[in-house]
């Protein structure tokens, strides 16, 4: 028997039970638009994003990759397998926090900030980890800072878009004036029936993305146990453990992050939730492509905010969104700082 059995099992627990916290955690991501414009109920919406997560994670394989192999560099033997144990532990800790009070913040960047302050814990103990610097820069600080910046830019481009061509479309038809189109009419359940397509999308970016950085944790664990001959192989039960956890995460819901995101940002209509989604799912996908592991919580709540900030710059509660962007910028140290406390109580363990 491989004497490294038990620290790998224990190592790929960690990363499931952080693959549910992500489904709960980020289950905002891909509903809350749809719930808070009413376009879809609360568990319909709940099963589209679930089935969504389950699907997209088999096409993540690029992002899995990155962060198998792009972030750290570990220590030999079981010790490798215990920097790895603490930084999904802190990633766990940090989603379970800001849970708890309802701030969305991001799952990706908790796991990174958690294996990052891990494998620098370690070197502190004369192990020989190293952290990818550059690779980090790359794959992760230059699309976690541009990823939100182009949700906004295009969201609110989407959305002018949108706006300009209904109202081109209404007075070509009745004359109806611009202000008219924000009362009920076919054109909001014309909307409504979109937004459902979006959230599909977005359901199927986020499981892209996601679930992709748990199976990376877990190739990873293979790899160093000596349980698989390359860090860049996926076996199929990775894939299907891994979508199947975080679809019933996201079943399970995040209801309080939820409702930060559907409604205490903006009041939402369902072209503005249609154009938030569909501006998030298309850089979920693009990012999904290159290999990079971005924040699906950045990403769409940048976009809301961009397309809230098209109708009146005011009806953004920017209060609640500075809160949010303090969590983004805290989210990877914290997560570190979770991940170091963790690594001091399980390395003699290991």
């Amino acid at each position: 028997m491989n004497d490294l059995l038990i620290p790998v099992i224990a190592v790929i627990v960690a990363a499931m039970v952080f693959d549910y916290t992500n489904g709960f955690h980020d289950a905002a991501n891909a509903i809350a638009t749809s719930v808070s414009t009413r376009a879809l109920t609360p568990r319909i919406a709940l099963g589209i994003a679930a089935l969504g997560n389950f699907v997209g994670a088999h096409w993540g394989g690029q992002v899995a990759k990155t962060v198998g192999s792009g972030i750290v560099t570990l220590p030999e033997g079981a010790a490798s397998l215990g920097v790895v144990l603490a930084g999904v532990l802190g990633a766990i800790t940090w989603n379970l926090l800001t849970w708890w009070f309802g701030i969305p913040s991001s799952s990706s960047h908790a796991l990174i900030g958690g294996l990052v302050g891990a494998t620098l814990c370690a070197s502190l103990f004369g192990l020989s980890g190293t952290v990818l610097w550059g690779g980090i820069v790359e794959k992760v600080v230059l699309p976690m800072v541009f990823s939100p910046l182009t949700g906004f830019i295009l969201g609110a481009l989407l959305m002018l878009l949108l706006l300009w061509g209904v109202y081109g479309l209404a007075k070509a038809w009745s004359g109806t004036r611009a202000a008219g189109l924000t009362s009920p009419s076919p054109l909001n359940r014309f909307f409504r029936f979109m937004q459902s397509l979006s959230a599909i999308a977005m359901s199927f970016g986020h499981g892209m993305q996601d679930a992709a950085k748990t199976m990376g944790i877990v190739v990873l664990a293979l790899y160093v146990g000596g349980f698989q001959s390359s860090p860049d192989h996926i076996p199929g039960w990775v894939y299907y453990t891994s979508a199947t956890v975080l679809a019933a995460g996201t079943y399970a819901g995040g209801w309080r992050i939820i409702r930060t995101l559907g409604r205490r940002v903006i009041h939402l209509d369902p072209m503005a939730g249609f154009a938030a989604e569909t501006v998030a799912s298309t850089v979920l996908f693009t990012a999904a492509a290159h290999g990079w592991p971005i924040s699906t919580t950045h990403t769409i709540t940048s976009s809301i905010m961009g397309v809230g900030a098209t109708k009146k710059f005011s009806a953004v509660r920017w209060g609640v969104a500075g809160n949010i962007v303090m969590a983004w910028i805290l989210t990877f140290p914290g997560a570190a700082l979770a991940a170091v406390i963790a690594y001091v109580l399980v390395r003699p363990l290991f």
